[in-house]
Parts: C-alpha cells; structure tokens; sequence
C-alpha cells in the first residue's frame, strides 16, 4: 500500500498523508455543517471534499458526518437527508437515483474480532446501487452492495448483500419480499 490510499479488505495502516486528508475532509465538512447554504454551494462544498465530481442534481442535507471525502462518490440525481454518517475510508459508491433516509450511517470500516489485533481498521466498499432506498436509521456495514431499486426499512442493519428489487428489514436485514410495482 502506498501512503497516500486506504486499503479495501486489507489491513489498515495509516501514514500522516492519510490523516492530513481525513483532517482536511473534516475541516471542510465542518463549513458545510456551519450556517445554511444553498444547493449549489452544498454540491461545490461536496466537490470540493470528496475531491470528484458531484452531479448537479445531488442533494445533501446537513449535517453529513464524513470522515474521508476521496472515499465517496455521487451519482446522479441521488439524496442524502439530515444526519447521514460516511465512514469512507474503504470506499463508498452511491448509484443515480439513490434515496438516504436521515440518520443513515455507512460504515466501511471495522476492527479484527481478535483482541491483540483489534487496534488495527479493516475496510471493505460499500456500494448503494440505482435507485436504492435507505429508510430512516439505516445501518449499512463494510463490503455491502444494496443492489438496485431495492428497499432497506427503517432502522435496518444490513450485513450482507441486498438482491436488486427486493424489500428487506430487521437487524440483521433480511428479505421479505420482491419488490410489488403495484404498491
């Protein structure tokens, strides 16, 4: 690993790099999260910490907890409510159209059970696919792919892979039913 970039499903290991970055990305998300700011400045805030492009259409309402902005990518016409938590080290994908509830937390970071290795961070992406839907207090943990259309339930944790057009719930997050286009 080179010291400028996280690992995906590796074994973590920081260098004063990384951490400048993970500062600079909480520094910035501190302005974003200070006062009212309209949408254009909310998307050119969110260029300018996850260092890519943000669609125009984004939507992002503060607070966004966000601890590595290179991790974080937007597509198009997709939104993030209130109080939305992105651990990113390990990388976070979110599809066109994605809906996320407030209080949503995408973790892609986690600890070793083992408790002589439990310091060290591991990280796996997460990736939220078209026209998902992450309903309020949705828990998403690392290495997760919420396929598309599919339907997370309110306070969920999701532990393993989504089926695209499906309807899970509970914690852990289970299937409970394909998607009904009639609903």
């Amino acid at each position: 690993m080179n010291d400028n970039t996280t690992t995906k499903g590796e074994e973590y290991v920081g260098s004063d790099d990384l951490y400048a970055e993970v500062q600079r990305t909480m520094r910035l998300a501190a302005t974003l999260n200070s006062g009212w700011h309209t949408e254009a400045e909310v998307r050119d805030l969110l260029r300018e910490i996850t260092r890519h492009d943000v669609p125009d259409d984004v939507r992002v309402f503060a607070p966004l907890h966000i601890n590595y902005g290179p991790g974080v990518s937007f597509g198009r016409d997709c939104f993030l409510n209130f109080g939305c938590t992105l651990l990113a080290l390990g990388g976070i994908a979110i599809g066109d159209g994605a809906f996320i509830g407030p209080n949503c937390v995408l973790a892609t970071e986690f600890h070793p059970e083992e408790p002589e290795r439990r310091h060290s961070l591991l990280t796996r992406p997460i990736v939220i696919g078209r026209n998902a839907w992450l309903g309020a207090g949705v828990t998403v943990l690392a290495g997760v792919t919420v396929g598309d259309n599919a339907i997370v339930a309110a306070g969920a944790v999701v532990t393993r892979d989504v089926p695209p057009n499906t309807v899970v719930a509970g914690t852990p997050a289970r299937v409970l039913r394909p998607i009904d286009p009639t609903r």
